[in-house]
Formats: structure tokens, sequence, C-alpha cells
């Protein structure tokens, strides 16, 4: 399966006037993804995915009391996750505000750590579109090798969804060669159906991932949401041949969890999008989790939470 992205936005489906969205089934989305819960992994099979759920997160901080230290101190956990486990991979990237774009970039110089920034007024978007460019592009130029934007909900649930559709293209277009993940905060949007449409909207607009949420509402991630995006996913390559990531984002903080995902993500897009470059964990409390796990797995006890650092 070729490895693409979108590049352009695809203006045939703004002038159809957004109305190529399926109807969501709830009740069957809710069920399949309960299904996903009850699967059984052997350990080889568990350690396995718990490596690669590792690889996948983005180890975030994203505080008004964020300083250069902290930012630091994440950077210096992405590269060094836990020290007494050789062959541990490291997490795909660190996602922090603009203004700590190059403290990340300067301390993973080398790692092969992508460093993600938030832009375009985050987390409300309620920003003018000037703002969210100049923002966007400050981010890039500071060193970000991906961007994370928030949709303008307000607008999408006015239906005004072209506004939505000109901005996104609008902040790919400021990103250059840095990718694009496009945030719904699906907690805002309700249901499935808008859901569906929000995650229409952001592909055929230049999206590169497609991103639940950003941690700062509840609900966050859920995995029937993430189920429908997937099903979006699905359906937009199909239709386009192009390959979109996916991110989910906010309450994954347990490594069974994570692992339910990656069972949900293998069975409906498959083994090409079983890597971090497309598909990520948005989270902060999860990497120590996994971790705790690895230990147990290795050694057959659990070690506390005091020997693993918080950053």
């Amino acid at each position: 399966m070729a490895e693409t992205t979108v590049a352009m936005p695809d203006l045939a489906y703004r002038q159809a006037g957004f109305t190529l969205s399926p109807r969501v089934d709830q009740v069957g989305i809710e069920e399949r993804a309960a299904r996903f819960t009850k699967r059984s992994i052997k350990k080889e099979t568990k350690v396995n995915g718990l490596l690669l759920a590792l690889n996948m997160i983005d180890l975030t901080t994203l505080e008004g009391k964020d300083s250069e230290g902290k930012v630091k101190q994440m950077c210096y956990k992405a590269m060094h996750l836990l020290d007494a486990y050789p062959g541990l991979p490291t997490v795909a990237a660190v996602c922090v505000y603009p203004s700590m774009v190059k403290t990340a970039k300067k301390a993973l110089e080398g790692s092969g750590i992508k460093v993600a920034s938030v832009a375009t007024g985050f987390p409300s978007g309620q920003a003018p579109r000037d703002v969210k460019i100049r923002e966007t592009k400050f981010a890039v130029q500071q060193g970000a090798d991906e961007v994370d934007m928030v949709i303008s909900r307000g607008k999408f649930l006015e239906g005004e969804y072209n506004y939505v559709f000109d901005e996104i293209a609008t902040i790919k277009e400021a990103c250059g060669d840095a990718r694009l993940k496009v945030i719904l905060e699906t907690g805002e949007l309700v249901t499935f159906d808008k859901v569906r449409k929000a995650s229409d909207i952001a592909m055929y607009a230049g999206a590169d991932f497609i991103k639940t949420s950003t941690g700062k509402v509840t609900p966050a991630a859920t995995m029937p949401v993430t189920l429908v995006m997937l099903e979006a996913i699905r359906d937009f390559y199909y239709k386009t041949g192009k390959m979109i990531g996916m991110k989910p984002a906010g309450g994954i903080s347990k490594a069974k969890l994570a692992l339910h995902y990656l069972v949900m993500l293998n069975e409906i897009l498959g083994e090409d999008w079983m890597n971090n470059h497309w598909f990520r964990f948005g989270a902060s409390s999860l990497a120590n989790d996994i971790l705790m796990q690895l230990m147990k797995e290795k050694t057959g006890v659990y070690q506390g939470k005091d020997y693993f650092s918080i950053d």
C-alpha cells in the first residue's frame, strides 16, 4: 500500500455541499466497539503490542505552567523511558505549545523523535484566522515537524462547513512540510453523525491525521468515537487511495485500553496503519502504565509508580 498523504484540498467535495458523509448506526458502532475489548491476547502478543503502543505515544505537556525546564525533562524522558529495560523504543513525538517548540527541538536533537505543536488557538479555536495562520507558521519556523490544529467547532455546529473546510485547507498550506493533525474535539460534537461529517471535511480539506480531542474536554477519546473515525479513514482510502493517520487523545491512560485500540485499528485499517507514522496516542500518563506492565511481564512483579518519572 503506497505511503501517501493529502497534499491539496479536494474542492470537488466542498462544492458538493458536504453531502457525501453517511449516517452512522449508533447502536451498531457501540456494540462493535465493545467487542474489541473482549479479545484474548496471549503473552508474547501482549508484549509486542505494548512495545508498539509505547512507540506510538505523543508525550504531551500543554499547561499554562509549562516551562523550559519541564519541557527539557519531558524530552529526556521521551529518549530514556526506562534505562533498566534495554531495547525499549522511544515515543513517537513530544507535543508542546508553539513557544516551547525551539526548546524541545534542541533537547531532542539526533533522537529521531518528532516535535509536535498545537496551534490555531488551542484548545478553543476561538481566534481570528490570521492569528491562527501566524501561530501555525511560527510553530513550523521554530522547528515543529507536526502541527495539531483545532477546528472551529462553533462554526461547524452552525453548519458553516465551507468555513471549516477552508480554514483547514489554509492551515495545511501554512504548515509547509510539517504534517497536519486536525483535532475535531469530538466531546463537543456530541453525535456520531457529526463526528463522521467533521472527519470527512478534515480529510478532504488536506489533513494528514484526524484526532479526537484536545484532552481539555470531557468526554475525550472513546472507542466508539475512534471507530467512527477509523471507518471514515477506511472509506476515504477506498475512494482516493490516500492514507490518513489517526490519533485518539485524552482519557487513554491504561495499557490494557491501548491494546484494545490496537486490536480495533488492525481489524478496521490493517497492518499498514500499525506504526507511528499512521497512528498515535495522545497521552500523558499512558507511557508509565505501559512501562509498569512491561516490567511485570519481564520480572513477574509490579514496580510501584514511584519508580517512574511523572514527566
